[in-house]
C-alpha cells in the first residue's frame, strides 16, 4: 500500500504540482476578500439566558457600550479663550458622521421651572455663548450648583469629560476606521490649537485600538516567524535548498489559511489573526522530519528516488496521524457555542490538514527534481552537539530510569500544587501593556470619574405605571447613595436623578433640594413632570433611555473602573446582589443585573471552561486515534503520560508566576496536546518497526538515534517559532508564546528521556 502511494505521488507529481499552484492562485484571489472584524465578537451564546437579557434590555432601552469618551484635566480649560477653542472643537464632534449626540461642558442642558405652563424647560446653560470672563465663571458657577452632573460632566478637581454616543451600526462596519480616524484627527488638532491634553476611553475606542493593533501584528509576527526560522534552518542544514523548499510549502498554506476564512466568510479577529504565524510555525517541522528522513535514507541508500520513495512509505502515514492529532486540538475547539473559537478551529484544523497535503506532494516532487544532496548537506547528521544530545538521552534513558521516574514524579508534584493556585482572571482591557497609552488613559477615567465600563440595573416594578410609586423610587434612591459610596463606581443615572433634579429645578436651583420630593411637595412636582417630560424629555430620548414605554422598568445606569473578571464577579455577588436582595427584599420589584461589563465576566467564565472541555475532547480523540495506530492500549498509555506531565508543568508555572488563566493561556493546552503527542507517534511508530527485526534494547537504541535527531531540530524550530510571539504588544499572545514553547521544549526531553525509559522498564516483546 505504502509502496503504491509512493509511486502514485511521484509518477503523478507534474499534475499535482499545478493543481496546487492552480488552487493557491485561487486561494490568492479570495483573501483579497478578507476583512478584519470591528465587533470583537461575543463569548456568550445568544441562547444563554443572561445574553438573552441582555439582548432584551438593549431592545428596550437602547445601547451600552457605544460611548466614547473623551477628557482632559487642565486649569487653562476654564479660561473664556481655551472654552472658545473646546466649544469648536466638539462642534466639529458633532458633525462627525456616524456621532449621534455629545454631551460635554458647553453643551450642558439644566432644568427651569415654568410657572406659566406649570411644567419645566430644557435650556442650554451656553445660550448664549459667553463672550467674557465674568460671564464664563458665571455659568461654571452655576454649573457647580447642579448636583445631576456632579462627578459625570466636571468633578471636584477640575477634570472635564466629552461623552460622545457613536451609531452602533457604524462602531460594528468598516465605516469604524473613518469614524474614529476623523474623532482622533479632530482631537489632536484641538490639542495642538489649546496645548491641552486629551484623554480617550470608552468600548468603541478601545476596540478600535486593539483592532489596529491586530493588523499591525499579523503582519510584524509573520514576518519575524519567518526570517527567524529560514534562518534556524540554514543554521542546521546549511544549504539554501532546505531553506527555499520549506518557506515555499508554508507560504502556500498560508496563503490557503486568507482564502479559508474568505470562503467561510471569517473575518480576522485576535485570535485568526494568530494563524499564519502559528501555521509557519507548525508547518516547518513536517517538512524538517520529511528532510531529515530523506538525508538519512540517501546516506544510507546511495540513492536519490529510492530515498525519497523510502520517505513517503516510512514516514507519510505517520505525518498524516501526526498532522491529524494536531488538527484534532483545532477542531475540538469548534465544538464550543463560541464564535471567534469555532472560526479560529475550523481555519487552524484544516490549514493543519493542508500542510500535510502540500508537503506530502510537493516536497518529495521538488527533490526529486533537484540534484542528489552533496556530502556537505547531510554533515549535520554528524553534528558532535547533536550526537552528544542523542547520547545523554539514551545514557539516562539506559542508567537512570529510576532516578526519571523520581525527578518527573517530585515535579508534577510540586506543578500540582502551583496549579491548585491557577485564578481565572481577564480584563475589559485586557492584554495591553501597561506603559500603552491605552492603559493611561484608562487609569485617567479610573482616577477622575470611577471608570468607563458600563453596568447596568433594570428595576421591574411589575406593574404598569409601577416606576411612579415614591416608595418604589426611594429604594431606589437608597441603593444608588449606596452605590455612590463606592470608589470603583460612577455617579449613577436613573430616573431618580432625573426626578431629583426636577425638584432642585422647582426650587430655582437650589442645590439643598436635590432629593426626592416629600409628601408635602411631591404632588407639586408630579404635576410639572407630567407636563414637562411629556413635552421636553421624551424629546431628548431621556424617557425611552431609562424608562420603558408602559412606566414598568426603570433603568440605572453606571459604570465601573476595570477591576479585571474575578474582582469583578466577587463585587457583584458580594456587594451588589447582597444589597439589592436587602433594599428590595419587601419589594414585588425585580431587579436584575445586565450589561457589557457582566456580559463580559459571563463570558470569560464561559470560554475558560469550554476551552477547558475542548482539550479533554482532543485528549479522548487523539487518545482513540492513537489506539487505532497501534492497536495496543500499553502503547496508548505509555504515549499520553509523556504528553500531559509537560502540561501539568505549564499549570505549575502559571500558578508560581501568577500568570491567570484567561482565554489566551487557557487555549495553549488544547492546541499544544496535539503538537506535542507528535513527538510519542514518531518514537513509537518507529519503535515498533525497528522491534519487528531487533531485540529490545537496540530497537530503543536506534530509535533514539534516528527520531531523536528529528525531534531536536523541530524542538528548536518550535521553541524559537513560538518565542516569536513574545514581541507581541498583548499581553495574551506573550503568554501563549512562553508557554506553547516551554511545554513543547519539556514535550522533547520527556519523549526522549521519560518514553523510552518507560518502554524499557514496563514493555516486555
Amino acid at each position: 500500500m505504502a509502496e503504491k502511494f509512493s509511486s502514485f505521488v511521484l509518477n503523478n507529481r507534474k499534475i499535482f504540482i499545478l493543481i496546487i499552484l492552480a488552487f493557491t492562485f485561487f486561494m490568492g484571489y479570495k483573501a483579497l476578500e478578507v476583512e478584519y472584524n470591528y465587533d470583537f465578537s461575543q463569548t456568550v451564546p445568544d441562547t444563554d439566558e443572561e445574553m438573552m437579557y441582555y439582548n432584551s434590555f438593549k431592545e428596550t432601552f437602547g445601547e451600552d457600550g457605544n460611548v466614547l469618551a473623551i477628557g482632559l484635566k487642565d486649569s487653562s480649560i476654564f479660561l473664556i479663550d481655551k472654552l472658545k477653542l473646546y466649544n469648536n472643537y466638539i462642534e466639529e464632534v458633532q458633525n462627525v458622521y456616524g456621532v449621534k449626540g455629545v454631551l460635554g461642558l458647553p453643551k450642558l442642558q439644566v432644568l427651569k421651572k415654568n410657572n406659566q405652563n406649570k411644567n419645566f424647560n430644557f435650556i442650554n446653560v451656553f445660550e448664549p455663548f459667553p463672550n467674557d470672563q465674568n460671564s464664563y465663571d458665571s455659568l461654571l458657577d452655576l454649573i457647580s450648583k447642579e448636583k445631576f452632573y456632579e462627578g459625570k460632566i466636571l468633578n471636584e478637581e477640575g477634570a472635564l469629560t466629552l461623552l460622545i454616543t457613536i451609531d452602533k451600526n457604524i462602531l460594528n462596519s468598516e465605516s469604524r476606521n473613518k469614524l474614529m480616524l476623523d474623532l482622533i484627527n479632530k482631537s489632536e488638532e484641538f490639542q495642538l490649537k489649546s496645548n491641552i491634553k486629551l484623554h480617550y476611553a470608552g468600548l468603541p475606542y478601545s476596540r478600535y485600538i486593539i483592532a489596529e493593533s491586530v493588523k499591525k501584528e499579523l503582519a510584524n509576527l509573520l514576518i519575524v516567524s519567518i526570517v527567524v526560522l529560514a534562518i534556524i534552518l540554514f543554521l542546521f542544514f546549511r544549504s539554501l535548498d532546505t531553506v527555499i523548499v520549506p518557506l515555499i510549502i508554508i507560504g502556500i498554506v498560508v496563503t490557503w489559511v486568507f482564502g479559508t476564512l474568505a470562503l467561510f466568510g471569517f473575518k480576522i479577529t485576535l485570535l485568526t489573526g494568530l494563524l499564519p504565524p502559528i501555521i509557519v510555525v507548525i508547518g516547518i517541522p513536517n517538512c524538517v522530519y520529511m528532510l531529515n528522513y530523506y538525508h538519512f535514507s540517501i546516506d544510507k541508500l546511495k540513492d536519490k528516488k529510492k530515498a525519497i520513495v523510502h520517505v513517503i512509505k516510512t514516514i507519510g502515514l505517520i505525518t498524516l496521524i501526526t498532522n491529524l492529532t494536531t488538527a484534532v486540538g483545532f477542531f475540538v475547539l469548534s465544538t464550543t457555542d463560541i464564535k471567534i473559537l469555532t472560526e479560529f478551529g475550523i481555519v487552524a484544523g484544516i490549514n493543519v490538514l493542508a500542510t500535510f497535503v502540500v508537503s506530502i506532494f510537493l516536497l518529495p516532487s521538488i527533490y526529486l527534481a533537484l540534484p542528489k544532496p552533496k556530502s556537505s548537506q547531510v554533515n549535520y547528521l554528524n553534528y558532535s552537539f547533536i550526537n552528544n544530545l542523542i547520547f545523554y538521552f539514551r545514557y539516562i534513558s539506559f542508567t537512570h530510569k529510576k532516578r526519571v521516574f523520581l525527578i518527573f514524579s517530585t515535579i508534577v508534584l510540586v506543578s500540582l500544587f502551583g496549579l491548585s493556585k491557577i485564578k481565572s482572571v481577564s480584563f475589559l482591557v485586557d492584554d495591553v501593556p501597561t506603559e500603552s497609552a491605552l492603559m493611561k488613559d484608562l487609569k485617567f477615567f479610573e482616577s477622575n470619574f470611577s471608570g468607563v465600563m458600563p453596568l447596568e440595573i433594570v428595576v421591574d416594578t411589575k406593574m404598569k405605571k409601577g416606576v411612579q410609586n415614591l416608595n418604589l423610587l426611594k429604594k431606589v434612591d437608597r441603593f444608588e447613595i449606596f452605590l455612590e459610596d463606592k470608589e470603583y463606581v460612577s455617579t449613577p443615572i436613573s430616573l431618580v436623578t432625573f426626578i431629583k433634579a426636577s425638584r432642585q429645578a422647582y426650587y430655582n436651583n437650589n442645590p439643598a433640594f436635590y432629593s426626592l420630593p416629600n409628601n408635602r411637595d411631591k404632588n407639586f412636582i408630579f404635576r410639572y413632570l407630567s407636563e414637562g417630560y411629556q413635552e421636553n424629555v421624551s424629546s431628548d430620548n431621556i424617557s425611552k433611555s431609562f424608562v420603558d414605554s408602559v412606566g414598568q422598568k426603570m433603568r440605572i445606569s453606571l459604570n465601573v473602573a476595570d477591576l479585571g473578571s474575578y474582582k469583578l464577579d466577587s463585587v457583584v455577588k458580594n456587594v451588589f446582589r447582597p444589597e439589592i436582595e436587602k433594599i428590595f427584599s419587601n419589594s414585588k420589584a425585580e431587579v436584575k443585573m445586565t450589561g457589557t461589563t457582566l456580559i463580559f465576566i459571563k463570558g470569560i467564565n464561559f470560554l475558560v471552561e469550554n476551552l477547558l472541555q475542548s482539550m479533554l475532547l482532543a485528549f479522548i480523540i487523539i487518545s482513540v486515534i492513537m489506539s487505532l495506530l497501534f492497536k495496543n492500549i500499553k502503547m496508548v498509555i505509555i504515549s499520553l503520560i509523556p504528553n500531559i506531565i509537560p502540561l501539568i508543568i505549564a499549570g505549575g508555572i502559571m500558578g508560581y508566576f501568577n500568570i491567570p488563566l484567561k482565554p489566551s493561556s487557557a487555549l495553549v493546552f488544547s492546541i499544544v496536546f496535539g503538537i506535542s503527542v507528535d513527538y510519542s507517534i514518531h518514537f513509537l511508530a518507529k519503535f515498533k518497526n525497528e522491534l519487528r527485526s531487533k531485540n529490545l534494547d537496540d530497537s530503543i537504541i536506534d530509535t533514539i538515534n534516528q527520531t531523536g535527531r528529528s525531534m531536536i531540530f523541530t524542538s528548536f524550530i518550535l521553541f524559537f517559532g513560538f518565542i516569536i510571539f513574545t514581541f507581541s504588544n498583548f499581553g495574551g499572545t506573550i503568554v501563549l508564546g512562553v508557554l506553547t514553547s516551554i511545554i513543547l521544549f519539556v514535550a522533547m526531553i520527556t519523549n526522549l528521556t521519560l518514553l523510552p525509559s518507560i518502554i524499557l522498564h514496563f514493555y516486555k516483546k
